[in-house]
């Protein structure tokens, strides 16, 4: 079971010993492959050696780089022989586009739910409008709901000035958040066959995830909802500790229809029931993530 998620930020060197990852600094850590989810390298002096890679595409981790500012720039994604691979990939092609529409919405209707929970959770105003919003979409969000609820949301959540677009410590911090979730369903979706190109509603040329495009919106407002309680420092730079925090997310509650679990369980079961969808042709057998809380999920053993 995949349960760790490293983040290196100090000088370090990666290498394989026997099944586990051997991080060599001060001190030398051992952690076995078969527990790590994900990597994130935050230092421009770590070394990976090749055999690290190789055990990543084995055991099935993401592996994340960062650029000169510190947020993720690339990531190293298995190249895992799926069985049916090119089934999964006329049926990703061949979806019909009502299914294809109703799917959105039923992404589109769930984000903009969260969105509301979020709002809750950080005792702000607005969750009234929001969850009349979900109540609005429509088959594809021909109103284009998810873009009217953003545009009220974020100023909401966070202060009446507040731009996406704007260089901050908050959209720093939400941009990490959300591409260490974006990598991390790209991973779930090439476990099991997928495209992660080939998306729902997202259909950039220039984009390589943009069925994780599609997948993510739902898990967003956890990453908002961390970064709505954090603390920026001084510098306005986002710390080592944050972007621990952040991927940490991974290892959060969620509320999915099979119960309580973590959001790294919670998206094996997104992409387990899209593959249903796309097998059945029912956008109902969709399986999205309910916000919950920030509580860190507990392993049993």
């Amino acid at each position: 079971m995949t349960w760790r998620s490293i983040v290196i930020s100090q000088p370090a060197k990666l290498r394989r010993e026997h099944f586990s990852l051997a991080i060599e600094q001060m001190q030398t850590a051992f952690v076995p492959f078969e527990d790590i989810a994900v990597i994130v390298l935050n230092n421009r002096e770590i070394t990976v050696t090749h055999p690290v890679l190789a055990a990543c595409g084995e055991y099935g981790i993401s592996l994340f780089a960062t650029g000169d500012n510190h947020q993720p720039n690339g990531v190293f994604l298995p190249y895992l022989v799926h069985s049916r691979a090119t089934r999964w990939m006329r049926l990703q092609l061949d979806l019909p586009k009502p299914i294809a529409k109703q799917t959105w919405a039923a992404i589109v209707r769930r984000k903009i739910a969260n969105q509301a929970a979020c709002l809750r959770l950080s005792a702000c105003n607005g969750c009234d409008r929001l969850d009349s919003y979900v109540g609005r979409v429509r088959s594809g969000d021909v109103e284009n709901m998810e873009g009217q609820a953003a545009a009220f949301y974020f100023p909401q959540l966070f202060d009446k000035g507040f731009k996406r677009m704007q260089e901050s410590f908050t959209n720093a911090a939400l941009d990490y958040g959300y591409a260490v979730l974006r990598g991390t369903i790209a991973r779930g979706l090439v476990a099991h066959g997928m495209m992660p190109a080939l998306g729902i509603f997202h259909a950039s040329e220039q984009n390589a995830f943009n069925l994780a495009d599609d997948l993510i919106e739902p898990y967003r407002p956890l990453v908002d909802l961390c970064v709505k309680h954090m603390q920026p420092p001084y510098d306005d730079q986002l710390a080592p500790t944050h972007k621990a925090t952040l991927v940490n997310l991974l290892n959060v509650d969620i509320a999915m229809p099979r119960g309580t679990m973590s959001v790294l369980s919670a998206i094996e079961h997104t992409v387990e029931s899209l593959a249903r969808v796309l097998d059945s042709g029912s956008a109902e057998l969709l399986e999205l993530p309910v916000l919950i809380g920030l509580e860190q999920h507990q392993l049993e053993f």
